[in-house]
């Protein structure tokens, strides 16, 4: 028997609200942290292992991608940090509501967004 219903296989017309799209990036955030964990258990045991690992370590991160790269992971880390206390809130009982749950979310791009600035400001100065 074939099920006559509807498919939709367009993502881009699918509207999701800010509890959904913060949810998919605290997971997103999540992965990443672990990826970006490589980078940060590398350079931590280079620069552990020598004055010349040290200082090797401290050239690198004077470049632009290492720079980037190290932003990068201040932002992914600041989100998940950001979205966990938001869900750990939750969790406890406030914010359930869709109204209250879709402002923290909005709130908590925002902050995320200065946060990232921030970062961004003090990595470049």
């Amino acid at each position: 028997m074939k099920k006559q219903r509807p498919v939709n296989l367009d993502l881009t017309t699918i509207s999701m609200p800010a509890t959904a799209k913060a949810s998919i990036l605290h997971r997103v955030t999540g992965v990443a942290m672990f990826f970006a964990l490589t980078f940060v258990i590398w350079a931590w045991a280079e620069s552990l292992s020598s004055p010349e690992g040290f200082e090797f370590v401290k050239s690198l991160l004077t470049g632009f991608v290492a720079k980037f790269i190290a932003w990068g992971t201040l932002t992914v880390l600041s989100y998940h940090f950001i979205a966990g206390v938001r869900h750990l809130i939750q969790d406890l009982g406030p914010w359930k509501e869709l109204d209250s749950a879709n402002a923290t979310a909005k709130a908590g791009f925002v902050l995320w967004v200065i946060v990232a600035v921030l970062a961004g400001v003090w990595l470049w100065s």
